[in-house]
């Protein structure tokens, strides 16, 4: 079936109660204009999507790994389908969405840079966002403790985290160039879940816990 067709629920979200999102999921939807196809790939229980349907009024559908998140999602009127960002968004048309959206979840794929080729040319714009790698807190947990770094963005133990693929601000800037992607806008996030400057690529590397990108090739 083209996951385009997949059905949609019952319930409409615009019925749902309001909730606030977390300060990246902010981000990001004010990234996002009104009335635009959204596709968020790894979705979870649905948050970003429940709030752009609500208050941006996009036609709004998500991917999500786990079926107890579809579930969840389903449940708050959403239209998401179970699916594998790795190897599913091949099925997807060229230019069906307006934006493609992966929120803290590329560092969990197994090809990160074929995921990121994929949203591009389903999406007019991807929106990525990852815990930053190179921010101060992780470098000085791995020199002083010789030992992979526990932190707010990365909170799990190496041997729990799905995190497989791990890398910081430049790493994503320079994966983005090898692949003739244009970066149109960059954010990164501090530890207090605020806006930094991002004047200084390599100060935004060394402060930015978290960093979003909107991108595009044409």
């Amino acid at each position: 079936m083209n996951p385009l067709d997949a059905p949609r629920p019952a319930t409409a979200p615009t019925a749902l109660a309001k909730t606030p999102l977390r300060a990246d999921l902010q981000l990001i939807a004010d990234m996002v204009a009104p009335g635009s196809r959204v596709l968020d790939i790894g979705c979870g229980e649905g948050a970003l999507l429940e709030y752009l349907a609500r208050e941006r009024s996009v036609a709004a559908r998500g991917m999500e790994l786990s079926q107890k998140n579809v579930n969840a999602s389903v449940a708050r009127g959403l239209s998401v389908i179970q699916g594998d960002a790795d190897s599913d968004l091949a099925e997807y048309p060229a230019g069906a969405f307006d934006y493609a959206i992966l929120s803290l979840t590329l560092q969990a794929t197994r090809d990160p840079r074929k995921v990121v080729e994929q949203m591009v040319r389903i999406g007019r714009h991807a929106i990525v966002s990852f815990p930053n790698f190179g921010h101060w807190r992780v470098r000085l947990q791995l020199l002083m403790n010789g030992r992979m770094p526990v932190t707010e963005a990365l909170s799990e133990a190496w041997y729990e985290s799905p995190n497989i693929h791990l890398c910081t601000l430049r790493d994503f800037i320079a994966l983005c160039g090898d692949c003739g992607i244009e970066i149109e806008e960059a954010l990164v996030l501090n530890g207090r879940a605020h806006r930094a400057s991002l004047n200084s690529p390599h100060l935004a590397n060394l402060f930015g816990e978290k960093a979003i990108f909107r991108l595009r090739k044409d």
